[in-house]
């Protein structure tokens, strides 16, 4: 808690940014919004975003708002667009997107490698523009069967075993003093924002035009392609935990399942094991 509060001074936009995806979650889209405006000012003002880098921002959140408006190929035409803008914040690539390095090179335990934590501003905003492209992002769909839920979560539960087994991992159970700071950040900036668009909005709208084995074996293999920059293990991984968070998705039928699963995850990785390897 020491580390959260002395941190305070840089981190509190992030807090007005995690307010407003909270908010969205819980399907408030106008405080959201509300929220995400006053989040761009305080990050326009401290150096955050270029002028460029906001109006970059707010015209794919423009074009989102208008996208569920479109019809037959300018549809096809806008979701690819969406798709690419996605990517791109997703990959850090917009310029003038200044993410703030709140933890440079340090260690979870001794036996873990050095880690440095981004808070992201980019990221986040393909939540956002999900929201208002995709009005199914948060609707409740009919459960699949419990079968598929129970097959996501057993098979989430033995990936960490699995990373053990095979070396990927080592047994480090520890709480940093930046833990709670993590906790927040992973889960709102991170797993939140990547599962609206892998699971959210690739798997659910493949399913609708492939069925749900195709759109969960492509969202789940797209998921494991975006995490190969960290090598080929951490992509099998990451493309063994899509499968399991979208099991979780086509059987629960609600969105909550695969961000709760995808965290639950990461937090028992952090907490008991290497993070994010060992050294």
């Amino acid at each position: 808690m020491s580390f959260v509060l002395n941190s305070l001074p840089q981190t509190w936009p992030w807090l007005i940014l995690m307010a407003a995806l909270a908010a969205g979650w819980a399907g408030s889209r106008g405080l959201a919004c509300a929220m995400l405006a006053a989040f761009a000012g305080a990050a326009v003002a401290l150096g955050h975003l270029t002028p460029l880098a906001l109006t970059a921002l707010a015209a794919g959140l423009l074009f989102a708002a208008f996208l569920p408006r479109t019809r037959g190929p300018a549809a096809l035409i806008a979701h690819a667009v969406l798709v690419l803008w996605s990517l791109a914040l997703g990959a850090h690539l917009v310029p003038g997107v200044q993410n703030l390095l709140i933890l440079d090179q340090v260690q979870a335990g001794p036996a873990s490698a050095p880690y440095s934590l981004h808070l992201n501003l980019d990221k986040p905003m393909v939540f956002f523009a999900l929201l208002l492209a995709w009005p199914a992002l948060l609707q409740r769909n009919d459960p699949a069967s419990k079968a598929a839920l129970l097959s996501g979560l057993l098979l989430l539960a033995a990936l960490l075993p699995l990373a053990l087994l095979t070396g990927a991992l080592r047994l480090e159970p520890g709480l940093p003093d930046w833990a709670l700071l993590w906790m927040a950040s992973n889960l709102l900036l991170t797993c939140l924002a990547e599962e609206a668009f892998f699971r959210g909005y690739l798997q659910q709208g493949l399913s609708r035009r492939f069925g749900p084995a195709a759109g969960i074996a492509a969202a789940s293999l797209l998921f494991g392609l975006a995490h190969v920059g960290a090598g080929p293990a951490v992509a099998a991984f990451a493309a063994l935990l899509g499968l399991a968070c979208g099991l979780g998705y086509w059987g629960a039928g609600r969105f909550h399942v695969p961000v709760l699963m995808h965290f639950a995850f990461n937090l028992g990785h952090f907490l008991l094991f290497t993070y994010p390897g060992p050294a």
